[in-house]
């Protein structure tokens, strides 16, 4: 999530706030992450805190609304001791509305088998201290108070534990309104996890939520 962002139409509304067409998740540089991927897995600088699968999944929602957002570049670790660099997004208190969650199987034999998950039609989906370490983000956002190009070390406005390796670059805000969302994660950790209206069905074939 270091690096340039891939922006469109930004500008500054009167309330000072940013807002960005299409969010594109932050990339880590190529640089930092050559340097950096063994110190993180000898210093513990890790995303997740468990080994992540060989699946990425998909999650969209209507909307998210958040207090307490920071985002910077990590890495997550799989049960080969494979390193994956990530953008970590992490909130404090979140809220989704019509979320959905895929990851699609493929088996011999079978084919393909996907699990869908959904929730939070009707009641937002509530979440505390949210991290997502994500490969892929888009979606219309505005955020308040935005500080970009922070050190990752002194992000203070996220989580406690949302800090990521000193030098890095990282961002952070007040508050994250994001409609639209799409992104593609290898991981999702929380601290509480509310699901209103859960419902989760397994069927054959490629069914993802975008």
């Amino acid at each position: 999530m270091t690096g340039s962002p891939h922006l469109s139409d930004p500008s500054d509304d009167a309330s000072g706030r940013v807002r960005w067409r299409r969010f594109a998740v932050l990339t880590v540089p190529a640089v930092a992450v050559t340097a950096g991927l063994g110190i993180a897995l000898a210093q513990g600088v890790l995303a997740a805190s468990f080994a992540v699968s060989g699946q990425q999944f998909k999650v969209s929602a209507s909307s998210l609304e958040g207090e307490g957002f920071a985002q910077y570049g990590s890495v997550d670790v799989n049960a080969r001791q494979e390193l994956i660099p990530v953008a970590v997004t992490a909130i404090r208190e979140a809220k989704l509305h019509s979320l959905c969650q895929s990851v699609v199987t493929s088996l011999p034999v079978i084919g393909d088998i996907s699990l869908n998950l959904t929730a939070g039609d009707k009641s937002p989906v509530e979440a505390s201290n949210l991290f997502v370490d994500a490969t892929q983000l888009s979606g219309d956002a505005v955020f308040s108070n935005i500080e970009i190009g922070r050190d990752a070390s002194t992000l203070d406005k996220g989580p406690a534990e949302a800090q990521g390796m000193q030098d890095l670059f990282a961002q952070q805000a007040d508050t994250v309104s994001i409609t639209g969302l799409q992104q593609t994660a290898w991981a999702t950790n929380a601290g509480t996890f509310k699901l209103s209206g859960l419902s989760m069905n397994m069927s054959k074939g490629k069914k993802e939520c975008f």
